[in-house]
């Protein structure tokens, strides 16, 4: 490598740092502004011409949120529409309510796991709270279960709810990394699924079986009753506005047309030559941007119109979700700023050039540096924006399968370690009323086996693909 070379690195590490610094310190910058101003401070330091920097931060930004923004603004308000309609309660209620004591939490995690699909992991578990406290309640009396109820129960959910959000695409991390790693999005979500399955029964119903005995968590009894109803002793959660008008079968449509579209997209130009009229409707249609617009609209007429919620009232919680995920587009475009920074400076060749000096597989490179952003920044979308900008000229060359592989890798990575500088670690440990020992017992733990196990998963394949 040559002294320039070796100069661009040295201004990538000292960019790091300083990111992590500007949000960590007492100055707390919000992560778009540091950012920014971290990818200004690159471009003069890496003698990018004046000119030049604010179209890379303009280009960079815009084409990110054109790519992703609009498809994550979509997917926030399907969430939104399937919680307010009553069809999430409908979906985790016919997956739990039949199950066995032993059984429960397989069928926590399976709720989860559908209902995670178009939801953040914040918002998902805030829906499956009234469900988790109900179950939780009925197993306490029975004293059938070993240790805390709320952990037995909490735990698969957990799981199953970050799992699908660090590695499972239309989520917006994912969804970050196969646009910077120009991934094929069908084979990406495919071989996502395939990691996040057993991924999710490791650190969900098989470690909340072993953690529940040693947990003595008992959540605050006026946030029980508030979640499951003015009466502490009530079997079941108040039901959602439009829920006795929602019809399962069509709740869980709703969540299933966006992946199903994408999915599809990749089986047509699998099968179809580049002529096919089916290839082309299909490729159309499973573009994120519009297989998100399909299934936001479809649940719309399905749901939300044949709910009990009134139009206006449909829109004013449309609204409101637009407003709660607006702090992580901006942050998304900031990740996308930055990323092109590095690729108009050449630090991304040179970053190629001492990766290919290395003896260090890209899975495990790209999973350790969003595993070091995010805990540092404390959060996970910064990690996986900063790590897949930086890994992006690695993938360039790389096969369909191999890029999808460092999709996950990188989503895996940003889940590990989620600790007290994460919203989430502070949403779970004053739900269930934990010490902070016990979030990081629970919580943090759960995270970290996810974050492994998606690497262990994502190497087997690689060895054996």
């Amino acid at each position: 490598m040559t002294g320039h070379t070796w100069t661009l690195l040295i201004i990538l590490a000292a960019a790091i740092a300083a990111l992590i610094t500007l949000i960590n310190s007492r100055l707390r910058f919000h992560p778009f502004v540091a950012l920014m101003t971290v990818s200004i401070g690159v471009a003069l330091a890496a003698g990018l011409p004046a000119e030049k920097i604010a179209d890379s931060l303009e280009s960079g930004a815009g084409s990110i949120l054109g790519n992703v923004g609009v498809t994550l603004a979509f997917g926030a308000m399907l969430g939104r529409l399937l919680s307010a309609s009553g069809a999430t309660d409908k979906i985790a209620r016919l997956i739990v309510d039949r199950a066995s004591t032993r059984s429960l939490p397989w069928y926590m995690a399976g709720a989860a796991f559908v209902i995670g699909i178009p939801m953040f992991f914040e918002i998902g578990l805030i829906v499956l709270l009234p469900l988790i406290f109900s179950v939780a309640q009925r197993l306490q009396s029975t004293h059938k279960v070993k240790g805390s109820p709320y952990v037995y129960l909490a735990t698969p959910a957990i799981a199953a709810l970050s799992t699908l959000h660090g590695m499972v695409a239309p989520h917006p991390g994912p969804l970050v990394a196969v646009e910077g790693l120009h991934a094929n999005l069908g084979i990406t979500i495919l071989i996502g699924l395939a990691c996040a399955i057993p991924t999710i029964i490791i650190a969900g119903p098989v470690y909340g079986r072993w953690i529940a005995p040693r947990l003595d968590v008992r959540p605050d009894p006026e946030l029980i009753a508030k979640f499951t109803g003015n009466d502490p002793t009530a079997d079941k959660a108040p039901q959602a506005p439009g829920g006795n008008k929602v019809r399962t079968g069509w709740a869980l449509t709703a969540v299933l047309v966006p992946v199903v579209l994408m999915l599809l997209r990749t089986i047509a130009e699998l099968l179809y030559g580049e002529s096919s009229p089916v290839r082309h409707v299909l490729t159309f249609t499973g573009e994120p941007v519009v297989a998100m617009l399909a299934g936001f609209l479809f649940a719309l007429f399905a749901l939300g119109y044949r709910s009990d919620l009134a139009p206006d009232e449909i829109r004013s919680s449309l609204t409101d979700s637009l407003k709660a995920v607006a702090g992580i587009l901006l942050i998304i475009a900031g990740g996308g700023a930055f990323n092109q920074v590095l690729e108009d400076s050449g630090i991304g060749k040179a970053v190629e050039a001492a990766a290919s000096g290395l003896n260090i597989n890209v899975l495990l490179l790209g999973w350790l540096l969003a595993l070091l952003l995010s805990f540092s920044t404390g959060s996970a979308t910064v990690g996986i924006v900063a790590a897949t900008g930086i890994l992006a000229p690695l993938a360039e060359n790389g096969g369909s399968l191999h890029t999808a592989l460092l999709v996950v890798a990188i989503g895996a990575g940003s889940i590990g370690l989620n600790y007290v500088n994460h919203a989430g670690f502070w949403l779970v440990k004053e739900s269930f009323g934990m010490t902070l020992g016990q979030a990081t017992k629970s919580h943090t733990m759960i995270q970290t086996i996810v974050s492994v196990c998606g690497l262990l998963m994502a190497l087997l394949i690689s060895a054996v693909a």
